[in-house]
């Protein structure tokens, strides 16, 4: 039986989403790194083969056991998108805008995969359900209240990713629950190729991912955050985690003398407007580096915070190591 990786409940996008997260420019308990040594081990390329299963334990501890291939599945959240992506699987209905990407389906062919209405947070049971899934795939901290009421209808697999080898350990399991092992063997493959690749030359410059919608913002890190978890292996990244109430300030930004900005702008409700320009109105914001060299990025949110799997992150690794170069 595979265990699925990851059992720990920490992400910050959720959080992001529902708006809890992104506090404000204050004093901040969050860690800034002390020795900003990069990741010593290097990354594996080879791959050991997947072996086709129909059983799994989910990131919750719930054993799953399917009757065969699962055919039709619903994506709750971006990473099964990703991940049925890489396998050459279109799903049968998601309810997220990755699939759109050109890097993805691109819009045409994503109209093949039907939205599910209610959004992120809250999805409808009854539109899931009047797909037939054989297989539900959600994230373990927002779409695990779903179970219940999806039990005895169809199958609920709670993921909850965290790093980039959280991500790899997901495509394997549903590689081996689609029985396209090849597809994930190579896609793996691909992945764990480009970051040995980018590794191997790492920046010297200072990168940091900072997320939000407006002037109050949060810093993704590398303990907790997808794409984050990939910056100490090709750059010097001065957080390590966020903390359990860390919050983020420039004045502390500043004081790192960050070289390079990635910027998630987030949407919510009737916000609009780039983060980096709302951020533009604070005087210390023209004082880091990044902002005085034109090192500043705006990132699509789709694909650095959302997307999570093995093509989304190669997506991040060629952007970043471009603008790191």
């Amino acid at each position: 039986m595979l265990r699925s990786p990851s059992r720990f409940v920490r992400s910050w996008i959720t959080a992001a989403v529902v708006g809890s997260v992104l506090v404000g420019c204050g004093a901040s308990s969050g860690e800034p790194a002390g020795d900003r040594a990069r990741t010593a081990a290097r990354t594996e390329v080879t791959v050991e083969p997947i072996k086709a299963t129909t059983e799994l334990t989910d990131t919750n501890g719930v054993d799953i056991s399917l009757d065969g291939k699962p055919e039709r599945i619903v994506c709750l959240f971006a990473l099964c998108d990703d991940i049925l992506t890489e396998l050459g699987i279109v799903p049968t209905a998601t309810n997220s805008a990755l699939l759109a990407h050109p890097g993805f389906l691109g819009e045409e062919k994503a109209k093949e995969a039907d939205v599910i209405p209610g959004g992120f947070i809250a999805p409808e049971v009854e539109a899931i359900l009047s797909h037939k899934p054989d297989l539900v795939i959600g994230l373990g901290d927002t779409h695990g209240k779903l179970a219940p009421a999806l039990k005895g209808a169809t199958t609920f697999w709670a993921m909850q990713p965290e790093t980039w080898q959280d991500s790899v350990g997901y495509l394997r399991d549903l590689a081996a629950l689609t029985g396209r092992t090849a597809e994930g063997e190579k896609a793996e493959r691909t992945f764990r190729t480009r970051l040995a690749g980018a590794e191997k030359a790492p920046s010297e410059k200072t990168a940091l991912i900072i997320y939000g919608s407006d002037e109050n913002f949060g810093v993704a890190t590398p303990e907790g955050d997808v794409a984050a978890s990939l910056f100490p292996k090709i750059a010097d990244y001065p957080w390590k985690s966020r903390g359990v109430e860390g919050s983020y300030s420039l004045e502390e930004i500043l004081a790192q003398g960050v070289d390079v900005l990635f910027v998630e702008t987030m949407s919510f409700g009737d916000a609009d407007g780039e983060l980096s320009e709302k951020l533009a109105g604070n005087p210390l914001w023209s004082k880091i580096p990044a902002v005085r060299n034109g090192d500043v990025h705006e990132v699509n949110p789709e694909v650095w915070a959302k997307g999570r799997g093995t093509r989304s992150l190669g997506i991040v690794l060629d952007e970043a190591t471009a603008a790191l170069r």
